[in-house]
C-alpha cells in the first residue's frame, strides 16, 4: 500500500467484512511474502479473497486499491448488474459466463470503459485505448496537459471515447 496508515484501514475493512459475515476464501500470510532482511513491512497486505461482504462494507461495492478481491453473491441479472456498477464507474470488468448470449446481452449494462468475456481485464492492455467512466478518468490528469492530450484525443486529434471532461489544452 502506499502507507502504513492506508495498510491499516485496508485492514481495518477486512477484519470488518469478516466480522460481519464475509467468507474468506483466501488470506495470504507474512511469511507467504518475500521481503529483505530488515525491510519496513508496515504498508504490507497480505492478498484476501472474501465471498460476499456484507452490502454496508466498503468492499461490497467500492474498489479497495489494495489486494484484496470480493466475490459477491447474486440471484438475478439485475442483482449482478447493480453490483458490478455500484461504484459509477470502471476502469475495467469481467463478465464470466459459460453462455456468449448472456454476455452479450449484459455487457453493454456495465459501466466499465473495457469488459473481458471470462478474462480479467487491464487497463494496461496495449491494443486497446485507455479510458473510464463515471469519476475513474481522474488519475489520469495529474500528468498535466500532454498526459490529458494523449489519453483524451487520438493518433489524428480526434475525441476518443469516455466521458473526459472538455479541456482547453496548451498548444
Amino acid at each position: 500500500m502506499i502507507n502504513a496508515a492506508k495498510a491499516k484501514e485496508l485492514h481495518d475493512q477486512v477484519a470488518e467484512a469478516i466480522d460481519r459475515g464475509a467468507v474468506p476464501l483466501h488470506r495470504g500470510t507474512p511469511t507467504d511474502a518475500r521481503f529483505l532482511p530488515g525491510q519496513d513491512t508496515s504498508a504490507y497486505v497480505q492478498p484476501v479473497t472474501l465471498l460476499n461482504p456484507p452490502r454496508s462494507s466498503p468492499l461490497h461495492h467500492a474498489e479497495p486499491f489494495g489486494p484484496v478481491d470480493t466475490i459477491v453473491l447474486v440471484d438475478t441479472e439485475a442483482e449482478l448488474l447493480a453490483a458490478m456498477n455500484a461504484s459509477n464507474g470502471a476502469l475495467v470488468a469481467t463478465l464470466s459466463t459459460d453462455e456468449r448470449a448472456t454476455f452479450d446481452r449484459l455487457a453493454p449494462h456495465i459501466r466499465a470503459f473495457k469488459i473481458g468475456h471470462g478474462v480479467p481485464r487491464s487497463r494496461g492492455d496495449r491494443d486497446e485505448l485507455f479510458g473510464g467512466f463515471g469519476a475513474s478518468w481522474r488519475g489520469a490528469f495529474v500528468g498535466g496537459d500532454l498526459l490529458v492530450r494523449a489519453v483524451t484525443r487520438g493518433p489524428a486529434g480526434e475525441r476518443l471515447p469516455g466521458n473526459f471532461p472538455e479541456y482547453q489544452l496548451t498548444p
